[in-house]
């Protein structure tokens, strides 16, 4: 526990054998719960979370957003932590993130990587789709954000009933973000983090899936 609070990780996986060992070699000690989600790998990724005490949950619908749907109402503690099975997002951060979650009263805090400070971690073009995605969510939400992409949040799991949430794919991350700023009982805000290097193979398909990141912000900005 940290805080007297009751800290649960989720991390989505497809085929991350390696990554996510280092990964969860890495959590904290205060992190009571980690549950990782087996989407449909073909690796050993399920056998070694298993292995470091992970409570595995599979979801054999592929995707980045199926997964997510899976993992998170598996969780039980008071907040979510979210993290890449790629070691991209420092999990010793988790700590100071909860901290700040508490001091400035949130309910949902996104890790920002922006400005990074290591710029060779992320190639040019990963950089564009990043700043057009998140100044694509200023325009149509009205709503500064400085990181529109991130995969790292922590949130109160009370608030995950409150976010209605439809993609299976990469917009999920976007979609999470908008449903509670948009929510008038959720207190939302960001913090800067260290983005790390990837460890493993690079499963994002960048630019298809960099349009259907932005179709999908037109499309939720106009349903009724």
């Amino acid at each position: 526990m940290h805080r007297s609070l009751k800290i649960s990780v989720v991390i989505p996986c497809y085929n991350e054998e390696d990554g996510i060992r280092h990964v969860l070699e890495g959590i904290p000690p205060y992190v009571d719960e980690v549950v990782v989600v087996d989407n449909a790998s073909s690796d050993r990724t399920a056998e070694v979370a298993q292995s470091l005490g992970a409570r595995v949950v599979y979801q054999g619908i592929r995707g980045y957003g199926a997964a997510y749907k899976a993992g998170l109402p598996a969780a039980t503690g008071d907040v979510i932590v979210t993290l890449d099975g790629d070691g991209t997002y420092p999990a010793d951060a988790i700590a100071s993130l909860v901290d700040h979650l508490e001091e400035k009263r949130l309910d949902f805090l996104s890790a920002s990587r922006f400005p990074l400070r290591d710029k060779n971690v992320m190639n040019a073009t990963n950089k564009l789709g990043n700043w057009v995605l998140t100044v694509a969510t200023l325009v149509l939400f009205f709503r500064p954000i400085r990181d529109s992409q991130s995969g790292m949040w922590v949130f109160r799991r009370k608030v995950l009933p409150l976010l209605r949430l439809k993609s299976d794919g990469m917009p999920l991350s976007e979609e999470i973000k908008i449903e509670a700023i948009r929510h008038p009982a959720v207190r939302f805000g960001e913090k800067h983090i260290d983005y790390r290097p990837r460890i493993g193979e690079v499963k994002l398909r960048k630019w298809r899936d960099g349009f259907e990141n932005l179709w999908f912000l037109v499309r939720m900005r106009f349903a009724r």
